[in-house]
């Protein structure tokens, strides 16, 4: 039987690109969006969360009464949720209060305990979503903390997987890949690949205008000042997670969350595409490059849309929402006069 699996595991990787027409109508490149949201998590980290389990079962390190903790902002725990489901597994998750009740809710569907930390805390504060799950996982017998931001297996999945599904479905002709940057394993993993490939592809991640991680990647340093709160969940951090190879990174796009949130909205109306709030901020990192960079007819963009925007009705997707935050041109339609400001960081 064709296209018929074991269980809902079997369905993670191998998602589709869509090619972009209106939102990028004024790139002369082609651009793609690999389309994460169709994993069955709904988010790219059904990759991860799979990969890092399989290996710890191969190691012995998970036994079947073992505890899976892990830190989330609702993605990652999802889909660590979800293959526990399959495979047997209690799981306990501290998520920051930036993630709004729709995510909670799906991932105490899937059995998961959920503690709420505090997101505008620093990442060594107790109350800290990082410190939490360490302080769970200690004091949690047989558990087993995934811990993305340090765990290399983060960037091996997509070592794995998205880095030659990448490279197939552009029969390598991609020139330049673009994906927002939390724990990093995405794009690391990912460009890691595709260097080895063609040392030429441009790699750009994209950061959270109140992030460390842009200036980091130009001074070498961490800046404090460029740390503040921000409302786009799952990119940004206020720490270096060693899962993000700088030197897989060209060049960083930072952006904000008022312009990721326009940029979040138009691709809904104009492609139809109904993505999480980092597929608007990825986009509008693509478009401030462009305002910089030229491109070319030849050049073939990939930009990676992480999560499905089912999970960001009551923020990105909610007009009240959008008024709260002060984006006065949250209910227009005519979105060609919204964009003609241009936001270069």
């Amino acid at each position: 039987m064709s296209n018929v699996y074991d269980n809902i595991l079997g369905l993670i990787g191998n998602t589709p690109m869509v090619k972009l027409n209106a939102v990028t109508r004024e790139i002369p490149a082609k651009v793609y969006a690999k389309l994460e949201s169709c994993n069955p998590g709904h988010s790219t980290k059904d990759r991860i969360a799979l990969h890092i389990i399989e290996k710890a079962e191969e190691k012995g390190i998970l036994t079947p009464d073992s505890v899976i903790v892990e830190t989330t902002s609702g993605n990652t725990g999802f889909s660590v949720a979800m293959v526990s489901i399959v495979k047997g597994y209690k799981c306990i998750l501290a998520v920051s209060d930036k993630t709004k009740a729709e995510k909670i809710a799906y991932l105490k569907a899937l059995g998961a305990q959920v503690y709420v930390c505090p997101a505008n805390v620093p990442a060594d504060d107790p109350r800290s979503y990082y410190e939490v799950a360490k302080r769970i996982a200690a004091e949690t017998p047989n558990s087993v903390y995934i811990n993305q931001y340090f765990n290399e297996l983060n960037i091996d999945a997509h070592y794995q997987t998205t880095g030659p599904e990448i490279w197939e479905q552009t029969e390598g002709k991609v020139t330049h890949l673009f994906a927002c940057t939390g724990t990093g394993g995405t794009l690391s993993g990912s460009a890691k690949y595709l260097k080895e490939k063609n040392p030429n592809i441009k790699i750009i991640g994209v950061d959270a205008d109140g992030s460390i991680l842009k200036g980091y990647h130009e001074t070498g340093k961490i800046n404090p000042l460029d740390i503040k709160p921000y409302q786009i969940e799952g990119m940004g951090k206020n720490l270096l997670p060693s899962a993000l190879l700088f030197d897989q990174i060209d060049q960083f796009v930072k952006v904000n969350d008022e312009m990721s949130a326009y940029r979040t909205r138009e691709i809904a109306l104009k492609e139809a595409i109904m993505g999480g709030y980092t597929c608007g901020a990825v986009t509008q990192g693509l478009i401030q490059y462009a305002a910089a960079n030229n491109f070319g007819p030849d050049d073939l963009v990939v930009l990676i849309f992480p999560d499905h925007g089912s999970r960001y009705i009551t923020k990105v997707y909610s007009d009240e929402w959008m008024a709260q935050q002060g984006f006065v041109n949250n209910c227009v339609h005519n979105y060609d006069e919204v964009f003609k400001t241009e936001y270069i960081k």
